[in-house]
């Protein structure tokens, strides 16, 4: 059976300047902010929630379906998708767009400035949950705001479980929204500063929300990640990286454990570690899609880091 992963296909671009922001902007004249960074360094990733979490539940030789909406600049990620072998037979083109990316300038200091473009991921309510064939699981990561809304309604109606991971689309949705989408889904999963921003959203603590669905994942960044599955609280220890380089896309290698372990049956405790195995993989290389693993490999990870087989 499948796993239906609706969210974005997208590009980033990441440049580097090599100085700080804060020298070259001046506090007095910020009303007419004219400024430009000379950045020599920049690479472009495929990227977006949907690509990369198909990404890595492929590398898990779990069988992900991409749903998704892409632009008229699509064709260097669709060579990219069929290579790595992965269905694309969900993936609408909408003309006169370009796929959704994000342009992201880095000073020496780890500060960013970035701009994002939905573009074709603002028609992903075009595409429907009902079209795709023999799922058993599914997520809803961000997306456009009424792809979001349909997804959710459709997985509930045809019965197919599912999480739901609104990220950086949360700010899209009131309360009353955020609330709909709980109680519809099986599985919710954000991080720290998501789970404050949803519980100022909706009135609701931590363990109230958790009572709407069968699992709460909250990740914690370097402190790990708890799961209230429930009446249990799991804690979820941080793998130690070999290298800590890129965070962008971690999140998503996290959420490819989960569905994993979802789809097969593990247990909450199995299911948290080999997620959090997975964004130690990723933080070592940059970008969301360039690490590379074996199932074989990750199994090995997995029992150095727990001394436990996966």
């Amino acid at each position: 059976m499948n796993t239906l992963i609706c969210g974005s296909i997208a590009y980033d671009t990441i440049m580097v300047f090599h100085d700080e922001f804060r020298k070259h902007i001046l506090p007095e004249q910020i009303h007419i902010l004219n400024v430009a960074f000379l950045v020599p360094d920049m690479r472009r990733e495929f990227g977006g929630c949907a690509g990369n979490i198909a990404y890595n539940l492929k590398m898990l030789n779990g069988s992900p379906l991409v749903m998704a909406t892409v632009g008229d600049d699509h064709q260097p990620y669709s060579y990219r998708m069929e290579k790595l072998g992965l269905d694309a037979s969900h993936v609408r083109h909408v003309e006169g767009t370009f796929c959704a990316q994000a342009f992201i300038t880095t000073d020496v200091k780890d500060n960013q400035i970035t701009a994002f473009h939905p573009g074709a991921m603002n028609h992903s309510h075009l595409n429907s949950v009902l079209d795709a064939k023999e799922v058993s699981l599914g997520i809803i990561s961000p997306d456009g705001r009424e792809g979001m809304l349909k997804h959710a309604q459709e997985f509930f109606e045809a019965g197919i479980p599912f999480i739901f991971d609104p990220g950086q689309g949360m700010p899209m949705f009131d309360g009353t929204e955020l609330m709909a989408f709980i109680e519809k889904a099986d599985y919710l999963t954000v991080n720290d500063y998501e789970a404050k921003m949803l519980q100022e959203k909706t009135g609701r603590t931590i363990e109230e929300l958790a009572k709407h669905v069968k699992a709460l994942v909250v990740t914690l960044g370097s402190e790990g990640s708890l799961i209230h599955a429930g009446s249990k609280e799991i804690r979820i220890p941080a793998v130690e990286p070999e290298a800590v380089l890129d965070p962008t896309g971690c999140g998503d290698a996290y959420r490819a454990g989960l569905l994993y372990g979802i789809a097969n049956d593990l247990d909450w405790e199995t299911t948290g570690r080999l997620a959090s195995l997975l964004g130690s993989v990723k933080i070592a290389h940059r970008g969301g899609q360039n690490h590379e693993m074996g199932m074989d490999e990750i199994k090995r990870r997995y029992r150095k880091a727990f001394g436990a087989d996966l």
